[in-house]
């Protein structure tokens, strides 16, 4: 089995990304320092005679809703929102700065709503970021009782000497930072292996908490981690949907990397999954972050330094891998 098998055909995305770019091309690019495809667009005003930068992102939360909807527990799902978009902010060296929120909904009692803005409101607290505004929109018909689809809109300002300063090369060191578990990606697979062919119940008990807790559990919302490091980061990549293949070479500027597998340490919620549906290691490490939500790519000579600076933190955190000549993610 394979993530395509439950619905959701990476390739196909990727294709859909070219199109978009083929079709933009003659759109007005003026000031846009970053290209369709990176986690976060970058935009300078220079033009207008200013030294700003503005990176902004846009977001959802994917399938993990229906597991909201089927426990009825709304809050969680509102701080993956922010963390799916502020966590693509970051990765430019950006603070997030405000954000907006789009709701959706045919029929939903006011309990559900106010109970998704507790879990933005969260979030933003969380990511030190504002609410500048959104959009709650009615439309009879157009979803199922109950059921909504969130989505969400970052903007982060900054000067040139916020942005990670890239110039990634050979020997460059990668540190992932500890997941809280799926996050907000995956869940059409996950959802397939669970229920449909391992037949378990939400109720389920999975490592001492029902599987319904586990599925719920938010995403972690990494501004406060990378923040106090951002001088040591060349470069960094927010780990969703593509998992470490599609993600980690989008910070990479044309070079690889080695990973150590060994080094990560992966929840069992990932592992029951790959044994429930018989997925192989590159496909677990294409469709899942595997216990590591965020990467960060230094100097070999500042290693030790971050990791120190993030352990006194209380920041689960390790070395991972390295950057290498080879394109691509070599697992090993």
């Amino acid at each position: 089995m394979n993530y395509k098998d439950s619905g959701v055909d990476i390739d196909k995305g990727n294709k859909f990304v070219e199109s978009i770019k083929r079709l933009s091309k003659n759109l007005p690019d003026q000031g846009f320092v970053s290209k369709i495809g990176a986690f976060s667009s970058l935009f300078s005003l220079s033009h207008f005679g200013s030294d700003i930068y503005i990176a902004s992102t846009t977001d959802g939360v994917g399938t993990k809703l229906k597991i909201a909807f089927a426990v009825n527990k709304h809050d969680s799902v509102g701080i993956d929102l922010v963390a799916m978009n502020v966590n693509d902010i970051i990765t430019t060296g950006i603070m997030p700065a405000f954000f907006l929120d789009y709701i959706a909904y045919s029929d939903l009692s006011n309990n559900v709503l106010e109970n998704v803005f507790k879990g933005i409101a969260e979030g933003l607290r969380q990511a030190n970021c504002a609410i500048a505004g959104g959009e709650t929109a009615q439309m009879p018909s157009m979803y199922n009782k109950g059921e909504y689809d969130l989505a969400g809109f970052c903007v982060g300002i900054g000067k040139k000497d916020d942005l990670f300063e890239g110039n990634v090369k050979e020997g460059d060191c990668l540190i992932g930072i500890a997941s809280s578990g799926f996050h907000s990606n995956g869940y059409s697979l996950i959802r397939k292996a669970f229920f449909e062919i391992a037949k378990y119940k939400l109720d389920t008990i999975v490592s001492n908490k029902t599987l319904g807790e586990i599925l719920l559990t938010p995403t972690i919302i990494y501004v406060t981690s990378v923040k106090p490091i951002k001088q040591y980061i060349k470069a960094a990549a927010h780990i969703t949907g593509g998992g470490f293949i599609e993600n980690i070479p989008r910070c990479l500027e044309g070079l690889g990397c080695e990973i150590d597998t060994k080094t990560i340490k992966t929840q069992e919620e990932f592992l029951l999954v790959s044994d429930i549906a018989k997925l192989s290691k590159e496909e677990m490490y294409r469709t899942f972050n595997m216990g590591v939500g965020f990467v960060l790519v230094v100097d070999e000579k500042d290693r030790d330094i971050v990791l120190d600076k993030l352990h006194s933190n209380n920041i689960n955190s390790y070395l991972i891998g390295n950057v290498v000549k080879e394109v691509g993610v070599c697992l090993k």
